[in-house]
């Protein structure tokens, strides 16, 4: 370290972190040979706390506040330096700044299938996942138990051991608290309150808490579903059986009302007819039907080689069979065909492949 570099590090009294990264939990305040000077200012801001390590030992942690590192503001530095009365040198020593706010919206899920027994169902599986927030409880025991000398420490390192102890509380609670797979869905607060409890100590072991846990969703096997589907649609045949019974009533009084102008407009045609017939008592004959309209022929397009020839009838295509210009793979079209298709995928040209005559002996 040259002469400039020791004079700076001499004059640097201000010590403070801030950080926009989101996820870091611990950062570690960087001085050439962690010398700290005497007297110099410390900075701890809302949502942080500094620890003070010394030769290896955790010193102090202080809270949130502005402090002057002094002999009477570090009892325990001043025993671990052992200074006298007015000894101002600088001191060797690492601050850690540990991150208190919560870190949202963090994601867990069982990996596995959960095995639990069901009181309607029977022994059954069921995944779950949801969401989570941590915050620093403790920054002492932290620092000691988890982040040790990491200079600068994240929440991704800690997240999937946190993942870890939810699930397998979870999955203990979820089996011994004897709620039915049909109410689950309707106990998922509850649930997450007595996971969250379950593993408090666990995780205060680490210097953290969990102040939130959410259940998002808990999904059974595609069996089960099926099955709860099956015994919805029962329920509803009950209510379906008496829908059907009020409409056949309601179809019966229509049919009887419309029987009743039925019989009135036969009693007055024949009524009419008598009047028609005079006193003779011969009826005009009535006049006959007319006949169907005979149907529509189809006539047909031909493509081929991206040209198109046509129409022609059926007896036309029947003859383009027997000369070989029309063969079963050929692209044909009429009106009302959606698209073109083969001649033999039509049931009307099938037909005119299977009439033509066995080849000639000796062919």
């Amino acid at each position: 370290m040259g002469i400039l570099d020791f004079l700076s590090g001499q004059f640097i009294d201000v010590i403070h972190w801030t950080d926009d990264t989101r996820d870091t939990m611990v950062w570690r305040f960087e001085r050439e040979g962690h010398e700290i000077k005497y007297g110099a200012k410390l900075t701890v801001r809302e949502g942080q706390a500094a620890v003070f390590v010394h030769e290896g030992q955790l010193a102090d942690v202080f809270t949130p506040g502005l402090y002057m590192l002094e002999t009477n503001n570090l009892p325990i530095m001043t025993t671990l330096q052992h200074w006298d009365h007015g000894f101002k040198s600088p001191f060797k020593s690492e601050i850690y700044y540990v991150n208190t706010t919560r870190f949202s919206d963090l994601k867990w899920g069982t990996k596995n299938p959960i095995m639990i027994r069901d009181p309607e169902f029977g022994p059954t599986r069921l995944r779950a996942f949801g969401t989570y927030t941590v915050k620093v409880r403790d920054p002492a025991v932290f620092l000691r138990e988890i982040v040790g000398t990491d200079g600068e420490f994240t929440m991704d390192e800690i997240s999937y051991q946190i993942r870890n102890i939810i699930v397998q509380e979870f999955s203990r609670v979820i089996a011994s608290s004897g709620i039915p797979v049909l109410d689950m869905a309707a106990n998922t607060a509850d649930l997450g309150k007595h996971v969250a409890s379950a593993f408090d100590s666990t995780i205060a072991e680490y210097g953290l808490s969990i102040p939130e846990l959410y259940i998002e969703n808990i999904s059974l096997p595609e069996v089960v579903e099926k099955a709860m589907d099956a015994r919805t649609s029962r329920g509803l045949a009950g209510n379906l059986d008496e829908h059907l019974k009020w409409k056949a009533a309601e179809s019966m009084t229509m049919q009887g009302s419309a029987a009743g102008q039925a019989m009135g407009m036969g009693l007055g045609a024949g009524m009419g007819m008598q009047m028609a017939q005079g006193p003779w008592g011969a009826a005009p004959a009535m006049p006959a039907p007319p006949p169907p309209p005979p149907p529509v022929e189809h006539v047909w397009h031909i493509a081929k080689d991206g040209v198109v020839t046509g129409p022609f009838s059926r007896a036309a295509l029947g003859r383009k069979v027997t000369d070989g210009t029309l063969t079963r793979d050929s692209m044909v079209w009429t009106q009302g065909q959606d698209g073109w298709k083969a001649a033999d995928d039509i049931a009307e040209l099938a037909q005119l492949f299977t009439v033509l005559p066995p080849p000639p002996p000796g062919a």
